[in-house]
């Protein structure tokens, strides 16, 4: 029988090279970020509206678009917060360690920054807006949440495409190890959120305590996610239960869809968990599951990260260099 704990039976498989293309897809558009926030964060379930949620405003800037540097700007932040007394503790959590990391390590001079999915990439976004010196620093997201964020923010908008070198990149985890690896992916934003990270000179990490492990697959235990191409997900399925995954699936819609998740690039999403994976494996696993044919990404973030910041529940923040891998805990306030 299958250990339930770490699993590695890689085995050596031979491929031909294929292409497939697909079909993308139009996204409906997603509710404004006050309702969607306050739904989703805010602990009371009753109170004035005002009380709940307060707003960030952004100093206007000259709107242009324009197309050869993939930048479009606009002229006000629209986007409403959570009152911080409203959140719960782990939201609070959430919000100390983005604001601690974008104090830390938002540069001075900084020309183009990197934003990331997830609900604590929010309270990145909110520190953000705090500061006075945006409005030539371009923000490059890495999926449609985060896209919205920027532009409902008041940020100056950019493509990858367009500024493939950054300067600093803020992002959430789904589960870092004591190596700053880090599963990612749960939002269904792997691609995106990698080549980001990949191009970005300083990449970091925001979470609550409940992301902050010793070794992958202990805490998160969904799987890691993996970005397919539709065609080919029945063949990477049989081919990760083969590498020894327990149970890979394909992640579905849920009630807001029938049928699998879609990425933004028009791709299916596969959770394969294998168990808990040592520090000194990772690399190994995710160039094993990088090889398969139809595999377009895999959410197993290897020596990419430069630090990663955890709120925990009692008001602290524990930051984990790249150089010792130990954690240093602060007392703070996030304000």
């Amino acid at each position: 029988m299958r250990s339930q704990r770490t699993i590695f039976a890689f085995r050596s498989f031979s491929f031909v090279r294929s292409t497939f293309l697909t079909r993308p897809i139009s996204h409906h558009h997603i509710r404004t970020m006050s309702s969607r926030v306050a739904e989703s964060m805010s602990s009371s379930n009753s109170g004035d509206k005002a009380s709940l949620m307060y707003q960030v405003g952004v100093a206007s800037a000259t709107s242009h678009s324009t197309t050869s540097n993939a930048v479009e700007t606009v002229t006000s932040s629209s986007l409403t917060f959570p009152n911080p007394e409203s959140l719960s503790p782990v939201e609070k959590a959430k919000r100390l360690a983005s604001h601690r990391a974008v104090d830390e390590h938002f540069p001075e001079n900084a020309k183009v920054v990197g934003i990331g999915s997830g609900s604590t990439v929010v309270y990145a976004v909110e520190r953000i807006l705090q500061r006075k010196d945006l409005k030539d620093i371009i923000f490059i997201p890495t999926g449609f949440q985060s896209k919205e964020l920027i532009v409902n923010g008041g940020l100056r908008l950019g493509e990858i495409s367009g500024y493939p070198v950054l300067d600093v990149a803020f992002d959430g985890a789904d589960e870092v190890d004591s190596a700053l690896n880090c599963i990612k992916g749960g939002g269904a934003c792997l691609f995106q959120e990698k080549l980001v990270a990949s191009c970005a000179k300083k990449f970091i990490l925001v979470a609550d305590y409940r992301k902050n492990s010793s070794i992958l697959g202990k805490e998160w235990t969904q799987g890691v996610p993996i970005e397919v191409v539709p065609l080919a997900h029945a063949s990477v399925l049989r081919i990760l239960s083969n590498m020894g995954a327990l149970d890979p699936q394909l992640r579905m819609g849920g009630k807001a869809k029938a049928g699998p998740i879609i990425t933004d690039n028009g791709n299916f999403i596969i959770d394969a968990h294998f168990g808990q994976i040592p520090v000194e494996l990772v690399r190994q696993l995710a160039a094993e599951i990088k090889a398969i044919i139809g595999v377009v990404e895999v959410g197993l973030f290897v020596d990419m990260a430069d630090a990663a910041y955890f709120g925990n529940d009692d008001g602290s923040v524990s930051v984990r260099g790249k150089s010792d891998g130990k954690d240093k805990n602060d007392i703070g306030k996030a304000e």
